[in-house]
């Protein structure tokens, strides 16, 4: 979805890994990456997680020409970094579709569907077992 407010346009791209949600806007600008109102470093402590929030700019080669902005709900530190990559990925699409040839192959539009699996009735989690005793 693209959103213009007065001369600045935004584009928009949701986002989702495991339980995490993230809304990403997107406007071009110096660099800016905030998420739920704090910088990338304060709020993604990991390496690892800012890396891959930051892959599909780093594919494109537009991370100091766009500003983003995140809002993320749900999950945990890898889930929200997952869905913000998907976001973002989904926005630069939108903002240039020429760019959707590189995203693809390095799989950024891809949504990973691996999720938890739920703990069944009669064992103590998903998949262990109570100990078997035959007699």
């Amino acid at each position: 979805m693209v959103v213009q407010t007065g001369s600045v346009v935004e584009f928009l791209g949701t986002g989702r890994r495991k339980t995490a949600i993230a809304k990403v806007r997107l406007r071009s600008g110096e660099g800016k990456f905030t998420i739920n109102g704090k910088a990338l470093e304060r709020y993604l402590c990991l390496e690892s997680a800012r890396k891959e929030a930051l892959s599909p700019l780093h594919c494109v080669e537009l991370v100091d020409k766009v500003d983003v902005n995140a809002t993320v709900l749900g999950g945990g530190i890898h889930g929200q970094a997952g869905a913000i990559r998907l976001g973002i990925a989904r926005a630069i699409q939108k903002m240039d579709e020429t760019l959707r040839i590189p995203l693809k192959k390095e799989e950024h539009l891809t949504r990973d569907g691996r999720m938890r699996e739920r703990k069944k009735s009669g064992q103590p989690g998903a998949r262990k077992r109570f100990q078997f005793s035959k007699r």
